[in-house]
């Protein structure tokens, strides 16, 4: 019996190691499943982790693409607008210029004039350039292009002309030009060469120094506004009559080769103290304008002349002293300041009337020249504009009426 259960012990013992053994093993095979199946796990997530970022890196990138496709074709929209002109009805390039022009400018004295009341003694007594053109400085401002007569030299020079009066002022009195906005002097005159060839360049040089352009005899001059290019040239009629007119011809032709978009001629011409032009300063002016001038000025007569309306342009006869320092107290004190606006399109010029007449005195005083040219008002001005009219009226120019 004994022995019977000895044996059955050692069989559930066996039995018992079987079933640890089994069991042990199952649960290592089970560990080893659940690790297997745990990192499979993983890798999978780590797989569509990894598909998921390539997704999203695609799409920015794809979007990044589009974002500059766009930002690209809106440039080129924008470089399209820069580029193409935009159409308007029957309209091209325009651009517009406004010409203000005054008579003599005398700027100095004769040396046998009495000195006290001279323009050169109110230099010094003033002490100030600006003086001169105060009056008149706003409009000439205003303008894109200022031309005057400047009748005698700027110079230090004693080489006097022999001659009844030759004028000369100090080198200084550019400073009047430029402190009342004057862009343009015509050199082509009976003074500019009071003081011999010297003094003539030494006028040219002084003046051209200051900023100032200077045109005259063989020398023409181009000023550049509003991208208009406004050629000058200067004729000096009194020496030579209607010979005068293969140099103006010649003036006028290098202006247009020059590339100017307008051009004025400056004649010094005519009869002295006379409110009417002769033959001679009507048949330059018209050959000038049929030569391809769009304005003709005059001046030499000191008086005020009348305008006329010729093939759409204007001829100024003469526009009279303005800042004079050749007479201290003349009997007419009467002038004007003449202006037109051209309106150019596509390089041509438009024609119109626009143009506007400034009734003026050479002084601010009646009784004396205080070398202040200013601008007339109320009835003195009316009367001013009366005469420059009633000089006009031989040529069927109707003229603007003063603004009050």
């Amino acid at each position: 019996m004994a022995n019977k259960e000895e044996l059955r012990k050692k069989r559930q013992k066996a039995r018992r190691r079987k079933q640890a053994v089994f069991f042990g093993a199952a649960g290592i095979v089970c560990l080893v499943l659940i690790v297997v199946i745990a990192r499979g796990i993983l890798d999978l997530r780590a797989e569509e982790q990894a598909a998921r970022e390539k997704q999203n890196q695609e799409a920015a990138a794809k979007e990044t693409e589009t974002e500059k496709s766009q930002k690209a074709q809106e440039n080129q929209d924008e470089e399209t607008l820069d580029t193409v002109p935009v159409e308007e009805e029957d309209m091209g390039v325009s651009a517009q210029v406004t010409i203000s022009a005054a008579g003599d400018f005398t700027l100095g004295t004769d040396e046998n004039f009495d000195y006290s009341t001279s323009l050169p003694a109110r230099y010094e007594e003033v002490q100030d350039p600006g003086y001169f053109l105060q009056n008149v400085k706003d409009i000439f401002a205003s303008d894109d292009l200022t031309i005057v007569n400047l009748e005698g030299p700027l110079t230090t020079s004693e080489e006097r002309a022999d001659k009844q009066f030759s004028f000369k002022g100090d080198p200084s009195y550019t400073g009047i030009l430029t402190s009342g906005s004057v862009e343009a002097c015509n050199l082509a005159n009976n003074h500019s060469k009071d003081y011999g060839i010297q003094g003539y360049e030494d006028t040219i040089a002084n003046v051209e120094a200051a900023g100032i352009k200077t045109f005259g005899y063989e020398r023409t001059a181009v000023w550049e506004t509003n991208g208009v290019k406004v050629g000058l040239a200067g004729v000096y009629e009194l020496a030579e009559g209607m010979d005068c007119q293969d140099d103006m011809t010649a003036a006028i032709q290098s202006l247009k080769d020059a590339g100017a978009d307008l051009v004025i001629v400056s004649f010094h011409w005519g009869v002295e103290k006379e409110n009417y032009p002769d033959e001679t300063q009507q048949a330059l002016a018209h050959a000038a304008i049929d030569q391809g001038a769009d304005l003709v000025l005059g001046h030499h007569p000191h008086v005020l002349q009348g305008i006329e309306k010729y093939q759409g342009k204007y001829i100024v006869y003469s526009l009279g002293n303005f800042c004079f320092g050749g007479n201290k107290n003349p009997s007419d004190k009467d002038t004007m300041i003449f202006q037109q606006t051209f309106t150019l399109e596509n390089g041509e010029v438009v024609e119109d009337d626009a143009i506007n007449i400034i009734p003026c005195r050479i002084s601010s005083e009646d009784d004396y020249n205080n070398y202040q040219p200013t601008p007339a008002e109320g009835e003195e001005a009316q009367r001013i504009l009366g005469r420059i009219q009633e000089y006009s009226q031989g040529f069927g120019t109707q003229l603007p009426s003063v603004t009050e």
